[in-house]
């Protein structure tokens, strides 16, 4: 590391100046940062929540429950906090597969040492699972802000009220804030919520960071739900995106031609499924469906890692890997 690239740990403005790069405003003596966990049962729009909020797509988004199977982290910054969401998995009743275990327990340690949550429901479907999370969050001590979630789609407005002195009684919010995440109503006011219950503290992330997940993870992410946007409800659930290879090309000249070569990144990814039908399903017909997936992926990847990316996959079969333990472990869960 160069001398000049080091921070003085003494120095305050130094460390400041590490956390808001140049052109950015100085940090307020009053600036709030903290951990955010976003709960609630699968399928209420918690990672589109955290998409907007951040004002970009980082935790990828389908109709099928369940579609968050790890806990992602997104970071806001602005000139008054840095919220350090911790988007999970939908908390919902154990099945028997052992995946479904590995996603609730990493939604419900997301409660451990955060700030605050957000406990997100859907404006007029109450459920089960609902009551379930709010028991877990009925054992804990921390500050709770219920989001009602697509408010806007109700089709009178004036059950709303209602809707909200009911939650009030079942439980002591701090807040409770309606929103539409999909259409960005009401998100202000969120971002305000959330900042006044956040503690006064020097941000954790370089303020120009929005998550500490490495490429290779928001890759197989981004591949995974292309396939489940694709297939719709044929697509299996017992299905994941491993990523074998992740290769940085700098720009330079092809020795063989002599021709300049953009800046690339090289992935390679093999999606496992359980059985030789979910695998028919994932290559489509003629290769149709498989191809479009790598298009798409391609696309969002270069949006979000701002380079040119090569990608080649492979659809391959890996029996009973969603209950497993052993293959749960080395595939990430």
């Amino acid at each position: 590391m160069q001398e000049d690239s080091l921070v003085d740990l003494n120095n305050d403005d130094a460390i400041e100046d590490f956390f808001a790069p140049s052109g950015r405003k100085r940090l307020s003596d009053d600036f709030k940062t903290g951990y955010v966990a976003i709960v609630g049962r699968p399928n209420v729009g918690k990672s589109t929540l955290m998409n907007h909020l951040l004002g970009q797509k980082l935790s990828i988004t389908s109709r099928k429950p369940q579609t968050t199977r790890h806990r992602i982290h997104g970071i806001l910054s602005n000139d008054e906090m840095q919220a350090v969401f911790v988007d999970t998995p939908g908390i919902h009743r154990n099945e028997v597969r052992a995946i479904n275990e590995r996603m609730n327990k990493a939604a419900v340690s997301a409660l451990v040492d955060v700030d605050l949550v957000l406990f997100v429901v859907d404006s007029d479907q109450w459920r089960d699972d609902d009551l379930l999370v709010l028991q877990k969050l009925g054992n804990t001590n921390l500050t709770v802000v219920l989001v009602i979630n697509k408010a806007d789609t109700l089709k009178d407005k004036g059950t709303l009220l209602p809707l909200i002195e009911t939650f009030s009684d079942s439980f002591d919010f701090a807040d409770i804030v309606p929103v539409s995440a999909l259409k960005n109503q009401n998100l202000d006011r969120l971002q305000e919520v959330i900042a006044s219950h956040l503690p006064i503290a020097a941000p954790i992330y370089n303020t120009e960071q929005i998550t500490d997940r490495s490429e290779r993870f928001l890759a197989s992410e981004i591949i995974r739900e292309k396939i489940m946007r694709s297939a719709g409800d044929e697509v299996p659930y017992d299905l994941t995106v491993q990523i074998d290879g992740f290769k940085d090309e700098p720009a330079h000249t092809d020795p063989k031609t002599g021709r300049p070569r953009k800046a690339c990144t090289f992935i390679d990814a093999t999606i496992y499924v359980e059985r030789t039908g979910q695998k028919a399903i994932v290559i489509g017909d003629k290769g149709q469906r498989i191809k479009q997936v790598g298009m798409d992926a391609r696309k969002d990847m270069e949006l979000l890692f701002g380079k040119k990316i090569m990608l080649t996959l492979w659809v391959k079969i890996k029996r009973g890997w969603s209950d497993d333990e052993r293959a749960l472990t080395s595939l990430g869960y």
